[in-house]
């Protein structure tokens, strides 16, 4: 790796008017944070950070300014006083003005003393030396790497390390301990992986419990990005291994461990399931690149959904693969004649995902809705394998689905997980059979999204009664015939079978 990079990354216009401006006021500017840290790594990074020697705001106004002049256009700076940044959009980019500071905490809290300080302070108070790497845009040294802490040599050695003393770090702000896993995870390639040191390892076994001063959000925030990764499992691993998990996701912790009765042991239950999300992640990345898996969002005015073709992962995918065996604990049980059984632990684990997403202050809206959907129907599609595959039961499984159907069957296919590959092979190729009769079930009878053909309304006018038992009954009749194929999903057929219904409950016409 060279000491100094411009080619193709500092060549970019933006940064020669960020050093002509820097000029024009007296001070000096620099490139730091993951922008630099992405020039070595050869990927590309649409967010930049400059880090000034005086104000920051007022560089971007420079900045601003003189591409104001130069496009003959108007530049919006976007002014956060409380902060003392700025940021502005060039091109495609979003960069970011600060004035270098020091920082200092106090215990209770990770809000920063901020004051103002050198380049080195600003870097001294980085998460990680792999961040706290700058390139100089003064003239006299433009592109120069500027790197105290040796974040050049840790990138090579693919290593995560704090520039002080880890426990000062992870004490001033303990989110840095997951975000140190965040980028182990992140920046982990087939080719190789990025690990933490194991003082900063030892550093958060000690100090987990500083965790108690985050919020919720900031906490959920780092799991999505690990879990929007490749390998969403390395961080849950190592979150437990530091004792993190025992903390954020104590559901996941009691999944660890195997239980031997009469010689009869069950799957480690955290391990398949950190399996299954990993298997979700690669499976979900090459149905995005094949365009099929598509995203549904209620239209405005209307009761229909407009569809979009999936281009990025989706994150409440993950969460339903991580939880989708959270109720096993509970519903464990041993039989003599068969082993351990974990018989209802979907419809248990359907009922955790409302409490889990409301004590980690996630969204409690349509977003958990999916989840638990999925989480409660998983076993569904494996179930209908080791059974015959009859149109009723695809049927229901549509109806019940919906348009979470596919997202479903990625999840099932990922949960097929076995040290036997004979039986992974058998399990696969039935799992295939139940995916054609999917489909060739929706072709011919519409089932995903169903709504029944008879409503509570059109029952009171044909029978002329009030709302009541007797209106459920008949709908819920019609629904089961429908899905149970003994009448078309026709509204004729609906309404014939409605009345023969109607009649046998005693119930007179009266149009």
């Amino acid at each position: 790796m060279s000491a100094t990079i411009t080619q193709g990354y500092l060549d970019s216009p933006i940064f020669g008017i960020v050093s002509k401006a820097a000029e024009s006021l007296g001070v000096r500017a620099f490139v730091i944070g993951g922008y630099v840290r992405d020039c070595f790594l050869g990927r590309s990074n649409d967010d930049i950070d400059i880090v000034v020697e005086g104000s920051g705001i007022e560089l971007a106004q420079a900045v601003a300014e003189i591409i104001g002049k130069e496009e003959k256009r108007h530049c919006n700076v976007s002014i956060f006083k409380t902060f003392g940044t700025a940021m502005l959009k060039w091109r495609g980019a979003e960069i970011e003005f600060v004035g270098a500071r020091k920082e200092s905490y106090r215990h209770d809290s990770r809000k920063p003393i901020v004051e103002d300080g050198t380049l080195e302070e600003d870097q001294m108070r980085r998460d990680f030396t792999i961040n706290a790497m700058a390139f100089s845009l003064q003239k006299e040294d433009y592109g120069a790497l500027v790197d105290p802490f040796g974040g050049i040599r840790d990138l090579a050695a693919g290593i995560i390390r704090t520039p002080l003393e880890p426990e000062r770090t992870y004490s001033d702000d303990p989110l840095r301990m997951l975000r140190a896993i965040r980028f182990a995870v992140k920046l982990s390639a087939p080719e190789r992986n990025f690990t933490i040191v194991p003082e900063s390892i030892r550093a958060m076994k000690a100090m987990k419990d500083r965790m108690a001063i985050l919020s919720q959000e900031r906490i959920v925030e780092e799991l999505n990005k690990m879990l929007v990764c490749a390998r969403p499992s390395m961080g849950f691993r190592l979150m437990d291994e530091t004792g993190l998990l025992d903390y954020i996701l104590p559901e996941l912790s009691r999944l660890k461990g195997i239980e031997t009765v009469e010689g009869k042991g069950h799957k480690e239950i955290l391990s398949h399931t950190l399996q299954v999300v990993d298997n979700v992640a690669s499976a979900e990345v090459a149905a995005i690149a094949e365009g099929a898996l598509k995203d549904y969002t209620p239209e405005e005015d209307g009761d229909g959904f407009v569809e979009t073709v999936r281009t990025e992962p989706f994150v409440w995918l993950r969460w339903a693969a991580l939880l989708h065996d959270i109720g096993k604990p509970s519903s464990k049980r041993f039989d003599p004649a068969v082993g351990w059984t974990f018989h209802g632990h979907e419809v248990v684990g359907g009922r955790m995902v409302p409490k889990i997403f409301t004590r980690l202050k996630m969204p409690l809206n349509e977003k958990m809705k999916y989840v638990q959907k999925l989480v409660t129907l998983h076993h569904r599609p494996i179930a209908l394998v080791d059974e015959e595959v009859t149109d009723s039961a695809v049927r229901r499984l549509l109806f019940d689905a919906g348009n979470e159907i596919d997202d479903l069957m990625l999840l099932c296919n990922a949960d097929i997980t076995s040290k036997n590959p004979v039986k992974v092979a058998r399990i696969k190729d039935n799992f295939e059979l139940v995916k054609r009769k999917l489909v060739e079930v929706e072709a011919k009878d519409a089932i995903r999204n169903w709504k029944n053909p008879i409503t509570g309304e059109y029952v009171m006018k044909v029978y002329g009664i009030p709302p009541g038992k007797d209106i459920g009954v008949l709908k819920e009749y019609v629904k089961n015939a429908i899905l149970d194929g003994e009448i078309g999903n026709t509204f004729e057929e609906a309404d014939k079978a409605m009345r023969r219904k109607a009649s046998e409950m005693g119930l007179r016409e009266c149009l």
